[in-house]
């Protein structure tokens, strides 16, 4: 398959490629991969897989903060 791209875009890409030790051609198949297969690096869960495992699940624990007034300034 052949790919055209900008240069501009190219040359990002290639900066990427650069930034991790690979060729344009490595590191645009890493990409295309990681694009195509569940749209997350291998062994890593979904947010709601995550949230399902918690131990903290069902535990009906309530987080409140309080809430940010601001700073009085003059104007």
């Amino acid at each position: 398959m052949k790919l055209e791209l900008k240069p501009d875009i190219e040359a990002a890409l290639l900066a990427q490629a650069n930034a991790r030790g690979l060729s344009l051609e490595a590191y645009l198949d890493q990409v295309l991969r990681d694009a195509t297969s569940s749209g997350r690096p291998a062994g890593r869960k979904s947010l709601p897989e995550l949230f399902a495992e918690s131990p903290l699940k069902g535990l009906d624990l309530r987080f409140d903060r309080d809430p940010d007034l601001g700073r009085s300034a003059k104007l």
